[in-house]
């Protein structure tokens, strides 16, 4: 294939496309089972007592832009967007597909970046990419590449986490500082530069997630701040369980880079993207243990208890401010920041 850039032929099914799905996916993706079927098959278990007892699936497209950013790129956040789904089910990642829409002028050389990230990222979580699928659009068809991934994951015995299981008197979690995706994105975007830079918080959280768990299986609720951040991500578990939820203003973790970012753009943190951060929502008496579990992992060393369930009076999220005053956090009108996922 001596082409340095996606043609229209390149999705076309015939041998260009068979050289591209070869030579970029298959070198990379390529799971040692015999190529071309249109399904994979996936063990679920080496023995009878690995066997799941419960499977939970997911998909996501990812259209970011740009498809470059501080911190990650379009192909290690389709894993780690996928495999935080699954994480949140309470799941550990069996296996994942993955389509793509490719535009026609497309760098060979960016796609390929992009793919070896996404193999790079599912071998650091130990998930493998089964099965997938290629199309080519014209120009201005789409916006370089967009991938959607689907995911499958087994559900450890024990282990039941719901949006709708927040209970008065649960203690809320999150994981570490919130907003670094949303703003690392707006920057390159929009070509801002501040004094101290800002990198997206892209990670694959299946791991800490398996080692929180085993320390508290008691954990109610799991949820990914993605698109519409902390904020959004409260209400729906407000609504879902049907709870009053209040959080401190002053215990939420917020990078000083992002604060001052967000203050400059008249951006609020709570609403802005975050693509390696957990929710968690336990009953009180696990909270201390819970925090320890993720204050020894990587990617939880900045967890803070933010808040608490408290009533069941009606479904909504309170916000303490820094003053000492109360207001309402409702969901966001709109997308703060666009395409950042």
């Amino acid at each position: 294939m001596s082409e340095d850039r996606v043609l229209l032929a390149h999705g076309d099914g015939g041998e260009l496309m068979a050289e591209l799905i070869e030579r970029v996916f298959v070198a990379r993706l390529g799971t040692g089972d015999p190529p071309g079927d249109d399904s994979a098959r996936v063990a679920l278990g080496q023995d009878v007592s690995s066997c799941p007892t419960r499977m939970v699936f997911t998909t996501d497209g990812f259209v970011v832009d740009p498809i470059f950013f501080p911190g990650g790129d379009i192909g290690k956040l389709a894993v780690c967007g996928t495999v935080n789904d699954l994480a949140a089910g309470g799941a550990r990642p069996l296996a994942l597909s993955a389509s793509f829409i490719l535009e026609e002028g497309l760098l060979i050389s960016d796609l390929e970046r992009v793919v070896e990230s996404m193999a790079r990222t599912a071998l650091d979580v130990g998930v493998r990419v089964v099965c997938g699928d290629t199309k080519v659009v014209p120009r201005g068809g789409a916006d370089k590449v967009y991938i959607t991934t689907s995911g499958v994951g087994a559900v450890p015995e024990g282990i039941d986490v719901s949006g709708a299981r927040a209970r008065s008197g649960d203690v809320v979690i999150v994981s570490g500082t919130v907003g670094d995706h949303g703003l690392a994105v707006l920057s390159v975007r929009e070509g801002l530069e501040f004094e101290s830079p800002i990198e997206s918080d892209c990670a694959p959280l299946s791991e800490m997630v398996t080692k929180l768990l085993e320390a508290g299986p008691s954990v109610r609720v799991l949820r990914d701040p993605t698109r519409g951040g902390l904020a959004t991500a409260l209400n729906e578990i407000a609504r879902q369980s049907s709870v009053e939820i209040e959080i401190d203003e002053a215990a939420v973790p917020v990078r000083g880079s992002v604060g001052a970012a967000c203050e400059l753009l008249g951006l609020d943190p709570l609403y802005a993207a975050n693509e390696g951060k957990m929710i968690l929502v336990t009953p009180a008496e696990t909270a201390e243990t819970i925090l320890e579990a993720l204050h020894a992992h990587p990617y939880g060393v900045e967890a803070a208890i933010i808040g608490a369930v408290v009533s069941s009076e009606r479904p909504r999220v309170l916000l303490k401010t820094a003053l000492g005053t109360h207001r309402i956090l409702d969901r966001h009108v709109g997308e703060q920041l666009p395409r950042i996922c």
